[in-house]
């Protein structure tokens, strides 16, 4: 006799999530749909940066979520934070793409790398949201060449000089820690770059332009130019050289936090048609009834559940210690495509009105783009795979 195996006897997603896991959603998701959900539309329209709500993201502790508790985080694993950012993603992208920057970009070098004294002074208040972080890699004519630096790093006495602009940088108008890649030995290439924590004031470091996007419009993104830009020895994180290595790291857990981003968003742009099905109607019956709307929203269930899933994958190998070079750039690659699909897919089933700002339709779609841009595009992210796999 077959027994009925109800919600009760397991949870969903099997092995790769637990109670507590489900209580940090419930959490999360309580918090965005009263907080964050409600000025999305608002943040995108007037391109403003929610700094109201990453101050009750510090106070939920959830800024420095994956921080040891001795430095101010809570101490969760990785599972916990990509499930922070899908839920705050899905409430509103601009939000998730900042909060998402400032913990895998801002927080995790300083976090991976950095000195006893480098934790001590940054973590605590990067935890509390008292100081935001971004990270600088991309410059401009480089792009997905992120080993053609060309800021320099001079050591002059007990100081490094930096010299260099950094280009499409998250969150830089508003971080008060900046952490840059710069080369210390520009003869030895990708082998000669290091990483430097660069404080909000410091002489002959500034914004100097502050982009107008498609997306994400909520979200700042900006130029960082250093010039004859002086900081002290003790801001090298880990030693010379050590920056491609550090970047590599970085970007594989980050790459981890964008597949999030893009579930998100997926998940917002399928609740919006679905509903929007049951309710418009054509023909006499509501639109959902007709087949070729079914098979849109079939497929967009689908594909968000696969993504779903090798992004909690993914994530669970990261906490049990394993590399996740493969299974993060596929993560990434196929959610943020999923994420595109689904999206347009969304404009279309709500017609006219997806294309307009009364709907939240088109602007799922302008968000979702980024997510096969950021942090490696689909075609790097490509690359990646196919190294793993030995070609």
């Amino acid at each position: 006799m077959s027994t009925m195996i109800t919600d009760q006897d397991v949870l969903p997603y099997g092995e790769f999530l637990n109670e507590e896991h489900h209580a940090i959603r419930e959490m999360v998701r309580d918090f965005a749909t009263k907080e964050i959900a409600p000025i999305a539309a608002e943040v995108d329209r007037e391109a403003r940066f929610p700094i109201e709500t990453f101050k009750k993201l510090g106070e939920l502790d959830l800024l420095g979520l994956t921080v040891d508790p001795a430095y101010g985080g809570a101490g969760a694993d990785y599972r916990s934070y990509v499930i922070a950012v899908e839920e705050i993603a899905r409430a509103c992208g601009s939000t998730g793409l900042s909060y998402a920057a400032h913990c895998s970009l801002g927080t995790n070098p300083i976090k991976l790398f950095g000195t006893e004294e480098q934790k001590q002074k940054y973590l605590p208040k990067l935890c509390t949201g008292e100081t935001l972080g971004c990270w600088a890699l991309t410059e401009p004519g480089t792009g997905s060449d992120a080993a053609a630096q060309k800021t320099t790093a001079k050591l002059v006495g007990d100081h490094y000089v930096l010299n260099g602009t950094k280009q499409f940088i998250t969150n830089a108008t508003h971080a008060k820690v900046s952490i840059i890649m710069a080369m210390t030995d520009q003869a030895a290439g990708k082998k000669g770059i290091s990483s430097f924590i660069v404080e909000d004031g410091t002489p002959g470091f500034y914004v100097s332009k502050v982009e107008k996007k498609m997306g994400m419009r909520g979200s700042p993104t900006a130029s960082l130019t250093m010039d004859d830009c002086k900081i002290p020895k003790a801001n090298l994180i880990g030693n010379e050289s050590e920056g491609y290595k550090q970047a590599l790291q970085t970007l594989e857990g980050g790459r981890l936090s964008i597949a999030a981003l893009a579930v998100g968003i997926s998940q917002a742009a399928f609740d919006a048609a679905l509903a929007y099905a049951k309710q418009r109607e054509s023909f006499g019956q509501p639109i959902g009834k007709h087949q070729f709307i079914q098979g849109f929203l079939a497929d967009m269930s689908t594909q968000i559940s696969a993504a779903r899933l090798m992004l909690y994958h993914a994530a669970w190998m990261k906490d049990h210690g394993k590399r996740v070079t493969l299974e993060g750039s596929q993560a990434k690659l196929y959610a943020s495509e999923v994420s595109s699909k689904v999206t347009n897919l969304c404009v279309q089933i709500h017609g006219g009105y997806g294309y307009v700002e009364d709907f939240p339709a088109e602007r799922f779609l302008r968000d979702a783009k980024l997510c096969e841009i950021g942090e490696g595009t689909s075609e790097i992210q490509r690359l990646v795979i196919a190294r793993q796999l030995g070609l």
